[in-house]
């Protein structure tokens, strides 16, 4: 059977690119000049993504890695204005991670996203901007603009969507020490259970409930070995569904498995690949399970488990997956534990919707303006806002360019150059076009470095 869980994809999303606006005036009988009346071009459709409690996979983008949304129509006279591209949601497990993917080496960049709540979404792909018609350039002064503005093409992008599974405890451990087996007794979960290493493959999700009517969500990570935080073995890549679980169940095979493994020398080796994946997981409440205890000659090591975890401040049950011996006991603990850290947690920060909050973040980025020397006299301006003015202006039409640099006084550009140490007549680097920089001092900062040393290598040659 084909394993339909997938936990990391990488996709490329595209929003919907935005219509022209239209460069159109009043034509009717009687009214030989009549003013502009070139509609707006269409916003394009945006890509989104929402967080589902109603699944547990990322399977729907392990085939399909290309997303599109539609793009807006171009705008016509009479103000008739072109109309937006539909959005296109892209629905993900509660959990999920969204992250933006460097263009050259498809490695995470930074953080667009983490979607703890259901219905939570973000706006990984917007729509480009469509452009507005010639009714918008109307002043006292130029009352019959003849230009409008393209239509802004969105941007195509990487993401990386990474889920993180919501569970308030997780079963941790060797391979084959008896994890599915617990979470099989402890809850309706049913996952594969045979007698050898890596039976499980994927996480397992159950819902365990006490005697005392609490209940909790516990995952069965698949099994761990030495170098599972540097990618060794089958559980590493199932590390980060214990980032924001609450609580760790770490269980011990007492039987020391097939290979008469030490059971100290497990316990240790688990907690040193935790701690090595992220640092904070030494801090994590951990609550140490010693399974297959109704086997005969495991008194010993039960005991020596016993006294190691006490000693580093862990609570210790001594159960058995195969006969159910102390697992109620277990249950309770766990669930009155998992309540606490619940409530604490919520004290510390409210459960809340942050889809406005990763929607300011993402407008702060797109309005932010860079700037780089590439030579001497020739800087290299980024930045989403400042190339969308670029990309919209009609550069046929000198109107329009005399409208993009009024655009770019506005938005602060001139001043960032001035500050920068950009001078009169240095080239300005957007995209593929390039301009005269007309706004800062005729001083070249270079200018006198450069006399100096031309005076200095005159001393030298005499």
């Amino acid at each position: 059977m084909e394993n339909t869980f997938t936990d990391l994809s990488h996709i490329n999303v595209k929003g919907g690119d935005g219509g022209a606006g239209c460069m159109s005036f009043r034509r009717e009988a009687y009214v030989p000049k009549g003013g502009p009346d070139g509609g707006d071009g269409g916003r394009g459709g945006s890509v989104v993504v929402e967080a589902d409690p109603q699944l547990s996979s990322l399977i729907d983008f392990r085939y399909k890695h290309h997303f599109r949304a539609e793009r807006g129509t171009h705008g016509q006279g009479a103000r008739r204005h072109g109309r937006d591209g539909a959005d296109l949601v892209l629905r993900v497990p509660v959990g999920t991670v969204v992250r933006e993917l460097d263009p050259l080496t498809q490695t995470p960049a930074y953080d667009i996203a983490d979607l703890t709540q259901p219905g939570e979404r973000v706006v990984v792909a917007p729509g480009g901007a469509g452009g507005r018609g010639n009714i918008h350039f109307v002043t006292s002064v130029r009352r019959a603009p003849a230009f409008a503005e393209k239509g802004e093409p969105a941007r195509d992008h990487w993401i990386e969507l990474e889920m993180k599974l919501m569970a308030d405890a997780a079963l941790v451990g060797m391979p084959s020490v008896g994890k599915s087996s617990i979470i099989a007794r402890i809850s309706a979960a049913r996952p594969k259970i045979a007698d050898y290493p890596f039976t499980t493959l994927v996480p397992n999700l159950g819902v365990a409930r006490a005697a005392s009517g609490q209940s909790f969500v516990v995952a069965d990570v698949p099994g761990l070995i030495e170098g599972a935080s540097e990618g060794r073995g089958l559980g590493h890549q199932f590390l980060r569904h214990i980032e924001r679980t609450a609580l760790i169940l770490h269980v011990v095979d007492v039987t020391g498995g097939y290979e008469g493994r030490d059971v100290i020398d497990d316990y240790r080796t688990i907690n040193a690949e935790l701690v090595a994946y992220a640092s904070e997981l030494a801090e994590r409440p951990q609550i140490v399970v010693a399974n297959k205890c109704d086997l005969p000659e495991t008194a010993e090591a039960v005991e020596r488990l016993r006294e190691a975890a006490e000693a580093d401040g862990h609570e210790f049950f001594a159960v058995s997956a195969a006969t159910g011996e102390g697992l109620d006991a277990l249950v309770s603990t766990c669930a009155a534990e998992v309540a606490r850290l619940r409530a604490e947690a919520a004290e510390r920060d409210p459960s809340r919707d942050l889809t406005e909050r990763w929607e300011r973040e993402r407008e702060w980025r797109d309005r932010q303006i860079h700037i780089s020397r590439e030579e001497r006299h020739a800087w290299r301006v980024t930045g989403t806002q400042v190339e969308r003015m670029v990309i919209q202006t009609d550069w046929e039409n000198d109107e329009a360019v005399a409208y993009l640099q009024h655009r770019f006084d506005r938005c602060g550009l001139d001043d960032a150059l001035a500050k920068a140490g950009a001078v009169n007549g240095d080239e300005i680097r957007i995209l593929e076009l390039a301009f005269t920089y007309e706004g800062g001092s005729d001083d070249d900062p270079y200018a006198d470095a450069e006399d100096a040393l031309d005076e200095a290598f005159t001393e030298v040659e005499d």
